[in-house]
């Protein structure tokens, strides 16, 4: 009983004391963050028609449809031209500033409302991957996705060592981005726009407002006092809840396309993949279609493989190295379905979510060659001096210093 306790006690310490996964909330980030801010951006000349007064999805229509179903949308808060284009501004904006990490807490949640105010102005644009981007946009706030990679991390790791120093180091930008989000919160709120439909997404803003007043006002205190403590222990708590959120819902996706698909004649005779590879709205490369299909037996192992491995993934979990092969066939697999059937944004959607499954030694090896890559550029450019032979970058001699693990297996953040 006793080595139970044990054993239950550590479990539950090193859960609440400590946030699993930073680099793989990380590249979940980067990942949703980076696949929106291309789809805005690509859709940037016809986003009038899709989301905004000159589609045919009116606001009156849209207006109906939410009364009904309580979803939220800030483009429902005013019909005109302008609220639009600041709506849809913010959401380029939000989606820039969370790809590289400045003030991630903020910009997720900036994030997760141009998601949703686009999305669902406009539910019949889209397909799967935008439903999996609607749901991630709500999950990242939970997290702690900013801690490696990013701009905040630099200005935590900067602020730590001028406090080292002796130096006093000021937040500005942090407070007041507090009073400028407090300030529209509030404005909207006071005209009776923000609880117009379901009560989720606005009682969510607003416990993360007063949240980061709490947490500015606790970081001022000592590391080892109780209020901190505790700070810390709710944000891990709401982190790895939220990441396992994440890890849940990609099986989920996987294994119910999986299960349906066996219930598809199309799929039990082994030539499903062979009718989307022939489809026009599908085919942006008809002779690669055809390619890819003039051989029955590919078609039939496709079809078989892409079953077994949808309905397999979530068993393999147990098992490190088959879930690592997998993982690398399904995402192999939605590259090829973005550049064959014309999806791109789709297979980024997938492969963003499935790289919370990739292994840490993995992931600090590509920050590592992304540092390196990263430092020889700006030395061949001039920015920073080459090292010589023997020596380190100068990112990669920082980071070691800073990490004895790091320096340990030679890795770079």
């Amino acid at each position: 009983m006793n080595r139970f306790a044990l054993s239950a006690s550590r479990g539950i310490a090193r859960v609440t004391g400590t946030a699993f996964g930073p680099y793989q909330s990380a590249v979940v980030r980067i990942g949703f963050a980076g696949t929106w801010l291309l789809f805005l951006l690509r859709e940037l000349p016809h986003r009038a028609e899709l989301y905004g007064p000159d589609g045919p999805w009116s606001w009156s229509l849209a207006r109906r449809l939410i009364d009904g179903n309580g979803a939220f949308t800030a483009l429902m808060w005013a019909d005109s031209r302008a609220w639009f284009e600041i709506v849809y501004a913010l959401a380029v904006l939000s989606a820039a500033l969370l790809l590289v990490g400045w003030r991630t807490r903020t910009m997720s949640v900036l994030f997760m409302v141009g998601v949703l105010s686009l999305q669902n102005r406009s539910v019949f644009v889209g397909d799967g991957g935008d439903n999996v981007l609607h749901l991630m946009s709500v999950y990242l706030v939970f997290t702690r996705c900013g801690r490696v990679w990013s701009l905040d991390a630099r200005r935590t790791r900067r602020a730590d060592a001028a406090r080292a120093r002796g130096e006093q180091v000021t937040d500005r930008v942090g407070p007041l981005l507090w009073c400028v989000t407090g300030f529209a919160l509030v404005a909207v709120t006071a005209s009776g726009r923000l609880f117009e439909g379901e009560w989720t997404v606005p009682v969510l803003l607003w416990a993360v407002w007063a949240a980061q007043a709490v947490w500015w006002l606790v970081g001022r205190r000592a590391a080892w006092s109780e209020p901190r403590i505790l700070a810390d222990v709710v944000g891990n708590l709401l982190h790895n809840g939220a990441l396992v959120v994440i890890m849940a819902e990609a099986c989920m996706i996987y294994a119910t396309a999986g299960w349906y698909k066996i219930q598809g004649s199309r799929w039990q005779d082994g030539t499903a993949v062979y009718y989307p590879l022939h489809l026009d709205y599908f085919s942006p490369w008809p002779a690669l279609g055809d390619l890819l299909s003039a051989s029955g037996t590919m078609v039939m192992l496709v079809t078989y493989g892409t079953v077994i491995v949808q309905v397999a993934f979530p068993f393999t979990l147990f098992n490190r190295r088959v879930k690592n092969v997998l993982l690398v066939v399904m995402m192999t697999e939605h590259a090829v379905i973005a550049v064959v059937l014309g999806l791109p944004f789709f297979s980024l959607a997938m492969i963003a979510a499935d790289s919370v499954f990739l292994p840490t030694s993995f992931l600090r090896r590509l920050g590592g060659w992304a540092a390196r890559a990263r430092d020889g550029v700006l030395a061949g450019s001039g920015g920073i001096p080459r090292p010589r032979r023997g020596e380190q970058a100068p990112a990669q001699a920082r980071e070691d210093a800073e990490d004895p693990e790091a320096a340990r297996i030679g890795f770079t953040p």
